[in-house]
């Protein structure tokens, strides 16, 4: 791929035809209906069946992700807003219910025990745990939960600020709070607060009609909570709520005392500058600890973009051509711009293969981190591109997250194409090993509010405040002095996208994190190992349960203290060689 770039086109649809479009449900359902009463009489018969409807499954997830690409990179736009809006209401319906029918006519076929090959039995257990969770009554109510969990990209994304006489979204004003002028960070943090306040109770009442909602699914479908209705839809057979809570447990012991650590260094740290502080402040966790000036790998996102190749080509060729190839297909938005929805994502486009990366890059080592992430990401659609059903290439997100938090680690030794000062390099690698550190006990302190929040459905909006200021100091430093500041304390989970759009989906993001540690220092000890073992684990997919496939990587699954205690111990040794360098 690497000399002569091979542009990557989608199969031919062999079954639901070259022409088919989602104009209204009527075009769908007649491929839906025969799917449905096809007889199936032999193995082959249904391992036919399941490429078909893996083909048409696979078109409408690719023209559904369409929709939503275009939406947030325009959340302004009505017209790609009303696209959307229509997929959710006149086409999600009908695939919940046809969806649960085809699984059903999968489950009983007397063929089923003779499909063999590697990841049909993954494929079949979630089939029978989604049978069992359906309910046609929550069909409505999931349709209504995505229409409303969409509100949040365009609230969020219309929040803007002024800062040096301009205008700007509230990653571009993240970017003051590495100022080393303290007035400046301090003006910045709290335009960015004062913004976000002023939407809090908009934001209030759109989640407490998620809540009430999500609670309804949870009791149609015979759960006591949403909580334990998500851990059944979202497949997670591989742990329990009590597994995430020996996380939480875990995390507060070993790596809490690092984060007070790093704060009482870096309050020291600051306590002794030109411009010494007499308090450790929100405002002041982000800037560099020697008076530098924020850091800045990348002018543009086609800058930014290139870089991230070679950096990626230096680590591995085929890591470098996949994301050239979906420079070569337009398949990027990197700049924020106003209007645009918040966050980044890496959205696999089923059909094609090539998967679209979105992000709000604003010349920031974080936009660096997020590219990294997301690429990671993207290479994991590639890999998996060529596995011949749809359900084979969905990973649960605890290894798509993998993918891409072990890339970050793997591609640090390469960040020099972004950082020709020695010494802006190693301020880099010490950010981000400081951000991971800081990460762990983010994931607890969330995925723990989550578990609050849908254990205690009739909460009341003072009650969930409460609830989030106390968890939050669980997993803070007690250095960081909040006086005067409470009430945008109380506010800072409305912040976090997931809360909103994906509920549950962050518990992923700490497990994962453990896992990329553990590829990054088998990466340490025998880098062609590392590396190998990485991709290995990414081709599988989804075809083997998740412990298998952290096994293929050359790492345990496992959330003890013990463990992490040993991941960050490492992390905290390659903390010290690169300070001391």
């Amino acid at each position: 791929m690497t000399n002569d770039l091979q542009i990557p086109t989608r199969p031919a649809r062999m079954f639901i035809g070259e022409e088919l479009e989602v104009t209204n449900w009527d075009r769908i359902q007649p491929l839906y209906d025969e799917l449905l009463n096809r007889p199936v009489d032999s193995t082959d018969d249904l391992r036919h069946w399941f490429r078909d409807r893996s083909e048409l499954e696979s078109y409408l997830s690719e023209d559904f992700a369409w929709r939503y690409i275009r939406m947030t990179c325009d959340t302004s736009n009505e017209e790609l807003v009303g696209k959307l809006n229509f997929f959710i209401t006149e086409i999600q319906p009908h695939l919940l219910a046809y969806g649960n029918a085809l699984d059903k006519k999968a489950v009983a076929s007397p063929f089923l025990s003779e499909l063999t090959e590697e990841g049909f039995a993954v494929a079949v257990r979630g089939m029978k745990k989604g049978i069992e969770i359906f309910r046609e009554e929550n069909i409505p109510l999931l349709t209504e939960l995505q229409s409303e969990e969409r509100k949040y990209g365009a609230i969020a994304g219309a929040m803007t600020v002024e800062l040096g006489g301009e205008e700007v979204t509230l990653p571009q004003a993240s970017n003051w709070l590495q100022s080393p002028d303290r007035a400046e960070r301090e003006e910045a943090w709290m335009k960015i607060q004062q913004r976000r306040f002023q939407d809090k109770d908009e934001l209030d009442e759109l989640f407490d009609r998620l809540r009430e909602l999500r609670h309804q699914v949870a009791v149609n479908a015979g759960f006591v909570n949403f909580r334990d209705y998500m851990f059944a839809e979202l497949g997670r057979f591989d742990y329990t709520p009590e597994d995430c809570f020996r996380f939480h447990q875990s995390v507060a012991q070993s790596v809490v005392p690092m984060l007070n650590q790093l704060a009482g260094e870096r309050s020291q740290k600051l306590m002794q500058g030109e411009s010494p502080i007499d308090v450790l402040r929100p405002w002041d966790l982000k800037v560099d600890l020697y008076g530098g000036e924020p850091l800045r790998p990348f002018g543009t996102g086609e800058e930014l973009l290139n870089k991230t190749i070679e950096c990626f080509s230096r680590l591995d060729t085929y890591l470098g051509d996949c994301l050239r190839i979906m420079k070569a297909m337009g398949h990027l938005d990197l700049e924020s711009r106003k209007g645009k929805a918040p966050g980044g994502y890496n959205y696999p486009l089923e059909e094609i293969g090539v998967p679209f990366i979105f992000m709000n890059a604003t010349s920031s080592l974080r936009d660096l981190v997020t590219m990294v992430h997301e690429g990671g990401h993207a290479v994991h659609s590639f890999l998996t591109r060529d596995l011949p059903l749809k359900s084979f290439r969905t990973p649960p997100m605890e290894v798509a997250e993998l993918a891409s938090m072990s890339m970050e680690l793997l591609s640090m030794d390469h960040w020099d194409v972004f950082f020709e000062n020695p010494d802006e390099l190693r301020r880099a690698k010490i950010q981000h090993l400081e951000s991971i550190i800081e990460t762990l006990p983010w994931v607890a302190t969330i995925d723990k509010f989550q578990h609050w929040i849908y254990e205690n459905p009739a909460h009341s909006v003072d009650d969930r405040r409460e609830a989030w200021v106390r968890i939050f100091s669980e997993f803070s430093d007690s250095v960081t002095d909040w006086s005067g500041l409470e009430r945008f304390k109380e506010y800072g989970w409305q912040k976090q996208l997931h809360l909103y759009e994906v509920p549950f989906y962050y518990i992923e993001y700490g497990i994962a994190q453990l896992g990329a540690i553990g590829i990054w220092m088998n990466f340490r000890e025998d880098r062609k190992k590392g590396l190998d073992g990485y991709k290995a684990a990414l081709k599988l997919g989804y075809t083997a349960p998740i412990g298998r496939i952290y096994e293929a990587a050359g790492i345990p699954f496992d959330f003890s203290a013990e463990y992490i205690g040993r991941l960050l111990r490492f992390v905290g040794e390659e903390l010290d060689q690169i300070k001391a360098q």
